[in-house]
């Protein structure tokens, strides 16, 4: 009883054997196969390693916990086996890049010609010429009138504004002949009425610088005592025109005009109403 005892856990011990070996080459072949179609050797095919054979057990062989551990493990090395057994794809190698030779230095472009740019005159600006504004019509103005010329006075005083200071007649036991006009000394002498200068200067004994004026008229004026004369002998004058300047020259006793009227040269008349025939009016004589 005990033999039979041995001799069956020694063929189940065999049979077990038999089988864990057959699943550890099935994992070898695996490992080989999965080995030599790695991805890092270039160009290398998958080789194709026949699997280990699967040692078929009897049921009878094997029975119990042990029996589906060897089943496990043959299904995990079948499955191995299957996938050792499909293409791996292989990425091909691409060709070494050759080295391209070395360009040859070739010439330098020469540099594209600017465009001339030719610039568009710029549009002179339109002036719009204002219309000239006709001219306003002048207004028509009448001209004035010229103012009649003022007829000067055919006589006039010799003296104006001067005070009369003597009057024609006796005076100091003597003859005075003529009319005395004081004003200040230098002031100027007219002549009563036009005519013609007969004497002029230092002419007469007592009368000092004087001028005498022929009238035409048969009578000729006398003015005497004169500072200076402004006029010579042969001068034509008009009424108003200055004969000289006021002084105190010859027998004076200060700056006076000694007046005379001549009817025909040294005969003196009274020259008061003379002068107020001739429309100059005095007063005091």
């Amino acid at each position: 009883m005990t033999d039979r005892l041995r001799g069956g856990l020694a063929r189940h011990s065999r049979t077990a054997l038999v089988a864990v070996t057959t699943s550890a080459l099935a994992g070898a072949g695996a490992f080989v196969l999965l080995h030599k179609a790695a991805p890092g050797d270039a160009g290398a095919q998958p080789t194709v390693v026949d699997a280990a054979p699967t040692v078929a057990l009897s049921p009878r062989a094997v029975t119990g916990p042990l029996a589906d551990a060897l089943a496990e493990r043959a299904l995990i090395a079948a499955d191995s086996a299957s996938r050792a057994l499909r293409p791996v794809a292989t990425p091909s190698a691409s060709p070494s890049p050759s080295a391209s030779p070395s360009p040859s230095a070739s010439p330098k472009p020469k540099p594209k010609p600017k465009p001339t740019v030719t610039k568009k005159p710029k549009p002179k600006p339109t002036v719009t010429k204002k219309p000239t504004p006709k001219p306003k019509p002048k207004p028509i103005v009448a001209p004035k009138p010229k103012p009649k010329p003022v007829a000067k006075p055919l006589w006039t005083i010799p003296l104006p504004g001067a005070q009369i200071t003597s009057c024609f007649g006796p005076r100091w036991g003597t003859m005075h002949k003529g009319i005395d006009f004081a004003m200040p000394s230098g002031t100027p002498i007219h002549a009563v009425g036009a005519g013609t200068v007969v004497s002029a200067g230092w002419a007469y004994s007592g009368y000092g610088i004087s001028v005498v004026v022929d009238h035409h008229n048969g009578y000729l004026s006398h003015y005497a005592h004169m500072s200076q004369d402004k006029v010579s002998v042969g001068q034509e004058v008009k009424a108003g025109d200055v004969l000289g300047l006021e002084g105190s020259t010859g027998d004076s006793t200060g700056p006076h005009l000694h007046f005379e009227i001549h009817a025909g040269m040294w005969n003196q008349v009274n020259p008061a109403p003379w002068l107020r025939d001739h429309g100059i009016p005095i007063s005091g004589c």
